[in-house]
């Protein structure tokens, strides 16, 4: 059974904070009191972390108690990773290195036409300095893996400069390094996963954010054009999606390549307020890498 649409304790474990409950999944709406009027409109949700029985949310009468499915105070267990207790944190410096290998800092200012900036950009609840390289055939982060990509690309490694994923593991094929020195421009794919504790709610949403943050932190303050040319809902191994696929432009000095296919799947992968991230960046300038980058993504499984 599942608790009536409520406010019930937020999961997060925040002191005197609801969080709104429609009867199937947690929204982003919170609440200083469980007597509130409902929100008006719920966004789409993802993250199914039923409340657990037994707590005081709502008011449904005397004593305000509900049945099965309220939230134990400060749970913290779960897709509500211990001290996930701040949504889309403030990134005022973030020192991440994913397209420019060679390690410069990609704090850049919003492009214009992108959605979300780098201060509406979530930031990971946690550190993952304990990820071990994935090994095998297939790449893993979390319940979602691809077939590793063969060689020109690199083995999978871990990598902890993605402010907004968990888990992430990378591939990643050389495609052209600036006169230089400074600039190692690649073909990229990378396997994550996301988190409701960090801000994400819903397969489109969390597709939109992660389209936004990519255009906005990962080019080093460069100006990006992004022109979408896929945007729906899809089905991965049985489980609902939401895929984005754009161009995007650039002229970033040193580098012949002038624009890529970048293409970003968020997947609700069936467990408790986690979604599953496949991001691929392919290169104007290598096509060759076009085709096993979307032979994984058409072999993404969940479990």
């Amino acid at each position: 059974m599942s608790a009536p649409p409520g406010w019930y304790p937020d999961p997060a474990g925040t002191p005197d904070r609801y969080r709104f409950w429609d009867g199937h999944a947690w929204g982003p709406q919170t609440a200083d009191r469980p007597n509130a009027a409902f929100p008006s409109a719920q966004p789409p949700a993802l993250f199914r972390g039923a409340p657990q029985a037994g707590t005081t949310g709502q008011n449904f009468g005397e004593g305000g108690q509900v049945g099965a499915g309220a939230v134990q105070p400060r749970q913290a267990r779960g897709w509500w990773v211990a001290g996930a207790a701040v949504l889309l944190v403030v990134v005022v410096v973030a020192a991440l290195v994913v397209r420019s290998i060679s390690g410069a800092v990609l704090d850049g200012p919003e492009p214009p036409g992108t959605d979300p900036t780098p201060q509406s950009c979530p930031r990971s609840s946690q550190t993952d300095s304990s990820v071990s390289p994935s090994t095998g055939d297939r790449v893993r982060s979390g319940q979602l893996s691809y077939p590793r990509l063969p060689a020109p690309f690199g083995g999978p490694m871990p990598d902890d400069r993605t402010p907004f994923a968990h888990d992430v593991q990378t591939q990643h094929a050389l495609v052209e390094q600036s006169p230089d020195g400074e600039t190692i421009w690649v073909a990229w794919a990378l396997i994550a996963r996301l988190m409701a504790g960090d801000g994400f709610y819903g397969p489109e949403q969390g597709a939109e954010i992660v389209a936004g943050c990519v255009v906005a932190l990962f080019y080093n303050n460069h100006e990006i054009q992004r022109s979408d040319t896929r945007r729906e809902a899809i089905t991965v191994d049985g489980h609902e999606a939401y895929l984005i696929e754009s161009h995007l432009t650039f002229d970033i000095p040193g580098i012949k390549t002038k624009g890529e296919t970048m293409i970003v799947v968020v997947i609700d992968v069936g467990q408790q307020g986690e979604a599953g991230l496949f991001y691929a960046t392919i290169p104007d300038t290598s096509p060759q890498f076009l085709a096993p980058i979307r032979s994984a993504f058409a072999d993404l499984q969940v479990g």
